[in-house]
């Protein structure tokens, strides 16, 4: 959707990165855990904005591929992938409209929720494969204004991933996080 690019191309011309360098938390916790599950190497990364994520795991050995609406934050992610000498896949998409094409050992997928995208992404993953999600709990005294089509519910990731063939590893509510409550899953597809 246009509106969406410009809203992100915006965040992202600025001097200062919209988030830090350095990966997710719950990646960077999760890594070690995650390389002793997965069958292969190949990862995905949904929203990948300027591609921290995507860059933190093929600096861990993985071909890492990001996908983003906005072309200025994954400019971004190209020269900071080049700065710290390793190659990301960046791909400009909407994901409106954009469905995974290639099968995938890891799938990321952070501060972003499409439902209607969620059964693509479990076909997408390799049998003992790994999708790990964070993104933003509808709670009591959520700061600032959000959709409610773009927040969880809460149960709802327990509701989603219970529906699949496969262990949820990880299922975490916290509606205390520091700067917005969020919801976490580490889901591996059966074998």
């Amino acid at each position: 959707m246009e509106s969406d690019r410009i809203k992100w191309d915006e965040r992202y011309s600025g001097t200062e990165h919209f988030f830090s360098f350095g990966p997710s938390r719950l990646l960077a916790k999760s890594l070690e855990q995650i390389l002793t599950l997965v069958p292969g190497r190949r990862a995905l990364d949904l929203a990948c904005g300027e591609g921290r994520n995507a860059i933190f795991l093929a600096q861990h050995g993985f071909r890492a591929c990001g996908v983003d609406i906005s072309p200025k934050g994954l400019e971004r992610g190209v020269r900071r992938a080049a700065e710290v000498g390793v190659t990301v896949e960046f791909v400009e998409a909407d994901l409106d409209l954009w469905r995974p094409s290639e099968s995938y050992d890891l799938i990321l997928n952070f501060n972003f929720l499409m439902r209607e995208l969620i059964p693509s992404l479990m076909t997408a993953l390799t049998p003992g494969g790994v999708l790990l999600m964070e993104t933003i709990l509808d709670a009591p005294g959520m700061p600032g204004e959000h959709r409610k089509d773009f927040l969880l519910q809460p149960g709802e990731l327990e509701r989603i991933f219970g529906a699949y063939p496969g262990k949820v590893l990880l299922l975490e509510e916290d509606v205390d996080a520091p700067e917005m409550p969020v919801a976490r899953v580490m889901f591996q597809k059966e074998g």
